[in-house]
């Protein structure tokens, strides 16, 4: 049997986006209670999107790119002056949330494991695993405290709508209410999982910076402690794009043998952090996700 085409997406504003090689779609119920939806061609040829470890690379910078824009869109269906994204806009958008980012999930951790007095160079896994346990705690910490957000907690509905529909989609039953409700929302191959399958994958990837360089140029410790740390830093912002390759292929790999005991323990911590970011939708934010994935069905002519 052919294997189906992978779909994914994401919650927006009153809404869901779903993304197929080809496309994504985005659907809102506005102020007006009308589902008003949205299709526009994916920006990454799917050609690039087999390729593995690259392809991990690529769908998030997509991702990223047409996730800030289905925001925008949704976020216009509630305002009379409706306008898309520039090109300077979008990049501007990207650049600050990349930077936020990196100083909130990268920096500070790497500032308060080196606060903690373990050498770097001389324990690398121990201070990357102190970096890996303050990086999971300030996302699970940051999560948890926006979850009791009346806005976010409908988001994270809708997000729960789209895992649904996307297990109903992978399970080949007909895409309804009934039908969908039935399903988890929890889901393996969620952006949720990615990101702390990426914490934990980063303990072992930054603690073979140190011995490398070391390896390389053995004076690295004759260097002062500011650009000893300033180099070390640098070095895991250019790792970053090998890790989210490579944990995007356990991702999917895991989501694929949901059964074999090893991918269980791999996509547990994502699991369970998704008890966090997905609630259980109404039939009406079914309604809305449902929309976005025939949507996308209906322009690749795949039958469900």
């Amino acid at each position: 049997m052919q294997e189906k085409p992978l779909i994914g997406g994401q919650a927006v504003i009153e809404g869901v986006m779903m993304r197929s090689p080809g496309y994504y779609a985005t659907a809102v119920r506005n102020d007006k209670g009308k589902i008003v939806t949205q299709l526009k061609k994916a920006w990454i040829k799917p050609s690039l999107t087999k390729i593995p470890f690259l392809r991990g690379v690529i769908n998030l910078f997509e991702m990223l790119i047409i996730g800030i824009k289905s925001l925008t869109w949704a976020a216009n269906q509630f305002e009379d002056d409706s306008e898309d994204l520039t090109t300077t806009q979008l990049v501007l958008t990207l650049t600050f949330s990349f930077t936020l980012a990196l100083g909130f999930f990268v920096a500070l951790p790497y500032l308060l494991s080196v606060l903690t007095g373990v050498n770097e160079e001389a324990s690398p896994f121990l201070f990357n695993l102190i970096d890996g346990v303050i990086k999971a705690v300030i996302l699970v910490l940051y999560l948890y405290l926006i979850s009791f957000m009346k806005d976010i907690k409908r988001v994270f509905q809708y997000h729960g709508a789209e895992h649904k529909t996307v297990y109903c989609y992978e399970n080949a039953k007909p895409l309804t209410v009934k039908n969908v409700q039935k399903f988890s929302t929890l889901h393996p191959r969620c952006g949720t999982s990615f990101i702390l399958l990426v914490v934990m994958v980063s303990i072992f990837f930054f603690a073979l910076i140190p011995p490398i360089i070391l390896g390389l140029f053995p004076n690295f410790l004759n260097l002062h402690f500011i650009w000893r740390k300033a180099i070390l830093f640098f070095l895991r912002i250019l790792m970053l794009p090998v890790i989210a390759g490579f944990t995007y292929e356990m991702l999917r790999f895991s989501a694929k043998h949901t059964e074999n005991p090893l991918m269980k323990m791999v996509s547990a911590p994502g699991l369970w952090l998704q008890r966090i970011t997905t609630n259980k939708p109404s039939d009406k934010q079914v309604e809305v996700a449902i929309t976005s994935m025939k949507l996308v069905l209906k322009k690749e002519k795949i039958k469900n």
